[in-house]
């Protein structure tokens, strides 16, 4: 006889910060609540066209999120512009879902966390689960009212530059490399299907571990894995330890920024950081130390 699958409240109690996680459920009760934005943020932008959950607007990681010119995040003044555009003001609830395990959904997380939000929260089981439960979709767009948004701190405290990450290297601090086995080996230098997105170079940082990202989600639903299943995976099976200073990297620092979700609000881990320059970074950088 099967054991019986933990409800959602009992599975993210063990969580260390349980509260930044809703369930689809939560979510269908929350379509109407003015001081709550639902927020899709997809790795395929055109999917929120096609359907997305009722009133929820969209960002887009390449045209909302990133600068224009330069390779880097839409500025301080530019997120505070986007969100009074998106109606979000500085005390609103928001939360986020896409597609691919939420992969997008915590790359955009670790955003406004790096802006300051306080309340921004991510839907446990993003679009699949919303899907698998015949949940409503629209192709309605939403028009909500502009709000107040204050030009934010930048907290780079949670962000990795390549400086720290070779120092990281060098002392045989913990680097994972979130990236499939093919691209850590070096076999191939971009995610598969992915070739505009390669380097110069393949391999991995030396001394990272690879633990590839999609490891922490279960794939029948996309949702994520238990607190014990989470802790076997990063500490016991690959002596990730809470006291550890971590560092993530993948490509462009995405994939890496769902494992940082993980550590950092999941399993409580207080030191961890996302390397976002990755290896479209290091693996173009002259000189640089690769290993394969």
């Amino acid at each position: 006889m099967s054991a019986v699958a933990p409800s959602f409240e009992e599975k993210v109690s063990a969580y260390a910060h349980p509260e930044v996680l809703v369930s689809t459920e939560w979510v269908a009760e929350h379509l109407e609540d003015p001081r709550v934005r639902i927020a899709e943020a997809d790795e395929d932008v055109l999917l929120y066209e096609i359907g997305h959950i009722p009133g929820a607007v969209k960002l887009d990681w390449h045209t909302d999120l990133q600068d224009p010119v330069e390779r880097d995040f839409v500025d301080a003044e530019g997120f505070a512009r986007l969100m009074e555009s998106k109606g979000i003001g500085p005390d609103t609830t928001v939360v986020l879902y896409g597609d691919k395990n939420n992969w997008y959904a915590t790359y955009t997380f670790w955003l406004f966390k790096l802006y300051g939000h306080h309340d921004v929260r991510v839907m446990d089981g993003g679009r699949l689960k919303w899907e698998q439960e015949n949940r409503p979709w629209t192709r309605d767009l939403p028009t909500p009212a502009q709000t107040s948004y204050p030009v934010p701190q930048v907290d780079q405290s949670i962000r990795a530059f390549r400086e720290e990450v070779l120092r990281q290297s060098e002392e045989g601090k913990p680097l994972i490399d979130v990236r499939s086995a093919a691209e850590y080996k070096g076999e191939l230098i971009h995610m598969l299907d992915y070739p505009q997105e390669g380097a110069q170079r393949g391999g991995h940082i030396p001394t990272a571990r690879n633990i590839p990202w999609g490891t922490a989600a279960n794939p029948a639903d996309g949702t994520f894995k238990s607190a014990e299943e989470l802790r076997r995976i990063y500490a016991e099976e690959n002596g990730i330890r809470p006291e550890d200073g971590v560092i993530s990297y993948c490509r462009i620092g995405e994939r890496s920024s769902h494992t940082w979700f993980v550590l950092t609000y999941l399993l409580g881990y207080p030191n961890v950081k996302n390397y976002d320059g990755s290896w479209t970074e290091w693996g173009n950088l002259v000189a640089a130390p690769i290993e394969k």
